[in-house]
């Protein structure tokens, strides 16, 4: 199995990119991980919001570009589908069966995702309510993919 993840910005925080490492490399008997971090766009925390449109479009221009065709599309949004582990896991393991074999994760920068992106997803899921740091949310992204990895070989989670 590929799972990319294609994240607007870099990790800046050490103990993130820890953290990123450890599970990239607890992953690696379950799947091969490719992570393409698009530019992300300068803007003052108080932009106008045809300011933040324009930015969303050049960071979601990037995004496309490095969408592979035939992947099957994860959006992370506020918005999206809510699944418990298991159920996320199930659906996983159905697509799997199904004959999916390369995953791509998105994740949105500091004012999220252009809606252009939105639209070329297969699936728009939510982790929470919650806003995460999108530096974070790579981080739970792979631990939650660890996660379903383990459930769908009904193997213990080791805490």
């Amino acid at each position: 199995m590929n799972v990319h993840i294609i994240a607007v910005g870099k990790v800046k925080e050490k103990y993130l990119r820890e953290g990123i490492k450890e599970y990239e490399k607890r992953l690696l008997p379950y799947c091969k991980i490719n992570t393409i971090e698009v530019m992300e766009e300068e803007a003052p925390a108080k932009a106008l919001d045809a300011f933040k449109e324009a930015l969303l479009k050049k960071e979601g221009e990037r995004i496309l570009r490095a969408l592979k065709p035939h992947s099957y599309k994860i959006v992370l949004a506020v918005e999206g589908e809510r699944h418990t582990s298991e159920s996320m896991a199930s659906k996983m393991e159905k697509l799997m069966l199904m004959g999916v074999s390369d995953f791509t994760f998105i994740i949105g920068g500091s004012f999220g995702l252009h809606s252009e992106v939105k639209k070329t997803a297969d699936l728009v899921l939510s982790f929470s309510d919650f806003t995460f740091p999108h530096q974070m949310m790579r981080l739970i992204l792979l631990e939650q993919i660890y996660r379903w990895m383990k459930i769908i070989k009904k193997e213990p989670y080791h805490r």
